[in-house]
């Protein structure tokens, strides 16, 4: 499933950063390895935020700090192979023969498995970690509501989204003897 969003949002990073070299090699006539740099650049953002939005929603965390933390860490993988292999292979390949735009293409497929990798199990895995044990801490308190709340419990959401917001567990701040937000 997260391979699957991860392949989709790839898919789109792909045919901008296509469309970018394109647009960059014929309109600023630049070489195709610096085309694709700039290219490569302008996706990795892209995916970034399709990636916190859509891919890894639910390992997120909300505040600036951890989407900033994330951010530096995504650069420092998924930017550095991508922006490093893409040029190098684009290079590489425009040198033989090949057409940038297959180039590109051929440097987006070698590089998309290292960057699931990088993402999955680096840039997310400790925001995936903390949504686990939320997840377990959560049930937990559940059952415990459950036993002394009436079956009325409200859910707490968060103002950001209209998702129930997990460091409340889910359960209503007055069926644990606060006042909840949405009261």
């Amino acid at each position: 499933m997260r391979f699957g969003r991860f392949s989709l949002t790839g898919l789109l990073g792909a045919a901008l950063q296509v469309l970018l070299i394109e647009l960059l090699i014929k309109r600023l006539r630049l070489p195709a390895a610096t085309a694709t740099a700039i290219a490569v650049e302008a996706v990795v953002l892209h995916n970034f935020v399709w990636h916190e939005r859509f891919t890894w929603r639910d390992c997120g965390g909300s505040g600036l700090r951890e989407t900033a933390l994330r951010l530096c860490q995504f650069h420092f993988s998924n930017g550095l192979v991508s922006i490093a292999g893409n040029t190098l292979l684009v290079h590489y390949l425009v040198g033989r023969g090949l057409t940038p735009r297959l180039a590109a293409l051929a440097a987006i497929a070698a590089c998309s498995p290292l960057n699931f990798l990088a993402a999955d199990r680096w840039v997310y895995r400790d925001s995936a970690r903390s949504v686990a044990s939320r997840f377990r801490s959560c049930s937990r308190e559940r059952s415990a509501s459950a036993r002394q709340a009436p079956p009325s419990t409200k859910f707490v959401f968060s103002s950001r989204s209209h998702k129930p917001d997990m460091s409340g567990c889910g359960v209503s701040r007055m069926s644990q003897g606060a006042p909840s937000r949405n009261a």
